[in-house]
């Protein structure tokens, strides 16, 4: 079946609380470890139905937010998927009190007793209102993004269409889209405002009511960091500042005198070479002809992979008005298969989108063996490892995208990666001081995030624009408003991925790839720092070895001229 044939029900709760109930008395009554076990795949079957007809509402929304029968179908889930998640609870209590859990853990994976505990210290009766809430906030923030269509050259445009232009040659029409960009946001500051406003008090009485100390205690066991804490969050942090930030700041001091200006100001920043930035040859089909050839070069596991995903039109990568903004990655339970959505702007995000995207759907694709709906993704912190990792070893094949341009777009892309790293640290940072202070006001939030910005990004020059000036950039990151406390995850995953890079290109590792797909492979059935044992990989957390990895990089960007980046 292609995604347009895959059939989407809005479910009888009562008459799926009823048979899950069923099901789950047979587990938490089974005589026999083999009846046990027999009810537990009914109640993954039951759970893995019910999930993929709630991620088909979720994709068809997104594909068009004005679409009148999914957004009311996305309203029906915001109210009920957290009475959904209440009853699997039930589910996950009799499985930390079997009587045959010593045989169940032989026989399932850890991280699904895990996540049992996390979910049942998560939710109970006392929040359910304030989720559903939250929901609604989270949707309104996700329709006020999408409604965008902002005049531009006689045109209108989405957002993602607009930043296309950021990397402009010409210095004016650059900072004339800036503007245009930001001006939306200074449009629907209150609103947006008063959404988060909302989302932060409705998050902190979740905390509270289920005992947790703040939402920073209740964020992380939201992101089941089931192999480290907040307190190596916070060194890890520090280690950005301290050696990240000033790799960065050179090779921002190179952009300056490659761009020839004497003050590099925030809307030069995206502009990474005088003449443009290099750009992706053709068009969307023809990327992804590029990409299928591609990744049937790479290995025969890939290139099967995307041949199917093709076939099923399982890729929606067109930006378009109404089209909820970003790039995600759903595997769709029953049909056994991924979808990647995407908005391409014609620039080199939509390779950076496409190779990273399907680094997800690639992994869930050989994770396809397990059953449980919960653990064929991976924590994110393991699941952006798969999907960064992807981006560089695809490097070999960039001159079907870029042509002679492939080279400067590898030198950007890789700065990129470590340009990155202090960026997604300032959004843990800000994240963890807003919840940390639920009391905050507005301006409170903004003054944050201008005094984080200044220490891991000082580069930012606001001297052009106001708003920025007074602390709003961060409302264009979704995450803050979608998924709170997801992003530190990117940065755990960058180093991974740099690692990767590392065997890959530089030391030409024949062992890269099978450690690729031995992580692959696995899905959530690890944690993560099993899982990067698992990979060959060095720990985010030992910092000598971080150290050193930086060094190679800088070195490696350090010993290309500026005459090859004309």
């Amino acid at each position: 079946m292609i995604f347009s044939d895959f059939t989407y029900e809005r479910p009888d709760l009562n008459q799926y609380e009823t048979t899950f109930n069923a099901a789950n008395k047979h587990f938490s009554e089974a005589n026999s470890y083999s009846d046990a076990k027999t009810a537990l795949q009914e109640l993954n079957r039951l759970r893995g139905d019910m999930a993929k007809n709630m991620k088909l509402a979720y994709i068809r929304h997104s594909i068009d937010t004005s679409d009148n029968f999914y957004r009311d179908e996305n309203d029906f889930w915001d109210h009920h998927e957290p009475l959904v998640n209440q009853i699997h609870n039930h589910f996950y209590e009799s499985l930390l009190s079997s009587p045959f859990r010593t045989q169940l853990e032989a026989d399932f994976p850890a991280t699904l007793f895990l996540f049992a505990e996390d979910q049942l210290r998560l939710l109970d009766d006392s929040v359910i209102e304030l989720k559903q809430q939250e929901n609604e906030m989270v949707s309104q923030y996700i329709q006020v993004i999408a409604s965008a269509e902002l005049e531009f050259e006689g045109k209108k445009r989405t957002l993602s269409e607009l930043s296309a232009f950021f990397t402009e040659p010409n210095r004016e029409t650059r900072k004339a889209a800036h503007a245009v960009y930001e001006s939306f946001f200074v449009t629907h500051e209150q609103e947006i405002d008063e959404i988060f406003d909302q989302l932060v008090s409705l998050r902190h009485q979740q905390a509270q009511k289920l005992g947790f100390a703040n939402y920073v205690e209740y964020g992380d066991r939201l992101m089941n960091r089931w192999s480290y804490d907040r307190q190596q969050l916070h060194a890890f942090r520090q280690f950005i500042v301290e050696e990240v930030v000033p790799i960065n700041q050179k090779l921002y001091k190179r952009q300056q005198e490659r761009l020839g200006i004497d003050t590099l100001f925030h809307y030069d920043l995206p502009l990474v070479y005088p003449t443009g930035n290099p750009r992706p040859q053709g068009n969307r089909n023809d990327l992804v002809q590029k990409a299928q050839a591609m990744y049937h070069e790479l290995s025969d596991e890939t290139g099967n992979f995307f041949d199917q995903m093709i076939q099923q039109e399982l890729m929606d990568l067109a930006g378009r008005p109404g089209k909820q903004s970003g790039g995600y990655c759903e595997f769709i339970d029953e049909v056994q298969m991924p979808f990647i959505f995407a908005n391409f702007n014609g620039t080199s995000d939509d390779v950076d989108v496409l190779t990273h995207e399907t680094g997800h759907a690639f992994q869930s694709y050989l994770s396809r063996w397990i059953t449980e709906p919960e653990l064929v993704f991976p924590t994110s912190d393991t699941a952006e490892i798969h999907s960064m990792s992807m981006e560089f070893l695809t490097w070999p094949w960039m001159s079907k995208f870029f042509g002679t341009d492939s080279e400067k777009y590898k030198f950007a892309h890789l700065s990129s990666a470590l340009q990155f790293l202090p960026y997604g640290a300032l959004v843990d940072h800000f994240q963890e001081e807003i919840y940390l202070h639920p009391e905050w006001s507005a301006a409170d939030r903004k003054n944050c995030w201008r005094e984080l910005e200044k220490r891991y990004c000082p580069e930012r020059d606001y001297q052009s624009s106001e708003a920025l000036a007074h602390g709003i950039y961060w409302y264009r990151q979704g995450h803050i408003f979608e998924v709170p406390f997801y992003y530190i995850d990117y940065t755990l995953a960058q180093v991974c991925a740099l690692q990767f890079w590392q065997r890959s290109i530089v030391e030409q590792d024949p062992t890269t790839w099978e450690d690729y797909l031995a992580i692959c492979r696995i899905g959530g059935s690890k944690t993560f720092l099993e899982t990067v044992q698992l990979g060959h990989l060095s720990s985010p957390f030992d910092h000598a070895k971080m150290t050193a990895l930086l060094a190679a990089v800088d070195q490696y960007l350090a010993a290309i001229p500026e005459t090859e980046l004309n």
